[in-house]
């Protein structure tokens, strides 16, 4: 049973660097183009506030959240834009301020669930830890696509890649399933270079894995939220099987994006519940 306490300290670390960069905007700087077309920067954190609000709903209102997926189920295609849409028409103090109080209550609901408790969600039910973490995925990668819009530098990359690489590792099969394939029978073995110490490596999967996927832990996690295209990675794989995943990998929920073309930003969206 894992304690969530430290994805939630690190997703509130994550949170409040990309707290900052925003906080800082003029208003013009609201309205920049980011690289998933059609999203300005205020969609990207009208997504994150709604998405919260989201994972809220799966802990506090079981009932509140089974009718919010009803409606994502009714349109697939437009729910998550539909939803980031009315967030990014609220004044950018206001959109900032729904978005500070709703990862508040989020983290203190995360901190303070039963043990063992499982949680309604787009995909699979998932653990409080397995919740926070799929918060921390998502606001890694819109906190990306905000800086990539406003020309500041990428943050260096953290250790707490390491939460976004399991997550993606254990989502393998969920990416055969929602593309109606059937996923490989055996498990791969991935091996992953810590960004922060090139001396540590992360691996999942057995050792003596037939089938395997190595490279630097940053590539893996730009490829498995579909931030860049795996020909501008270097994420290598070795057999076939291993080598389909690396074209349909993710590590959202939700029906499959189309990703993003090689040597460049623009973006396919995958719709609800995750990274555009």
């Amino acid at each position: 049973m894992a304690d969530p306490t430290p994805v939630l300290d690190d997703l509130r670390t994550e949170s409040h660097e990309l707290d900052q960069v925003v906080s800082a905007l003029s208003p013009d700087g609201w309205t920049r183009p980011t690289p998933a077309p059609g999203w300005t920067v205020a969609h990207q954190i009208a997504h994150l506030a709604w998405t919260d609000h989201s994972a809220l709903l799966a802990v506090m209102d079981e009932d509140g959240f089974r009718a919010l997926g009803e409606q994502a189920l009714a349109a697939p295609h437009t729910f998550v834009d539909e939803g980031a849409e009315e967030g990014a028409s609220a004044p950018p103090g206001e959109l900032l301020g729904r978005w500070r109080q709703g990862r508040a209550l989020l983290d203190r609901a995360l901190r303070d669930a039963p043990p063992g408790a499982r949680f309604p969600w787009y995909g699979p039910p998932m653990s409080a830890a397995s919740l926070a973490t799929a918060r921390l995925m998502e606001t890694w990668a819109h906190g990306l696509d905000v800086v990539d819009a406003l020309g500041v530098p990428r943050p260096a990359p953290t250790g707490r890649l390491r939460h976004i690489a399991r997550i993606g590792v254990r989502a393998r099969d969920y990416a055969y399933f929602v593309r109606g394939l059937t996923a490989p029978g055996e498990e791969f073995r991935v091996e992953l270079v810590s960004p922060a110490d090139p001396s540590e490596t992360w691996t999942y999967g057995p050792a003596n894995a037939a089938q395997r996927v190595t490279g630097p832990a940053l590539d893996f996690c730009l490829l498995v939220t579909q931030r860049a295209h795996r020909a501008d990675l270097a994420v290598r794989a070795e057999g076939a099987d291993a080598d389909r995943w690396l074209d349909i990998a993710q590590a959202f929920a939700g029906p499959p994006g189309a990703g993003r073309p090689p040597g460049g930003t623009g973006a396919g969206s995958p719709p609800a519940g995750t990274a555009r």
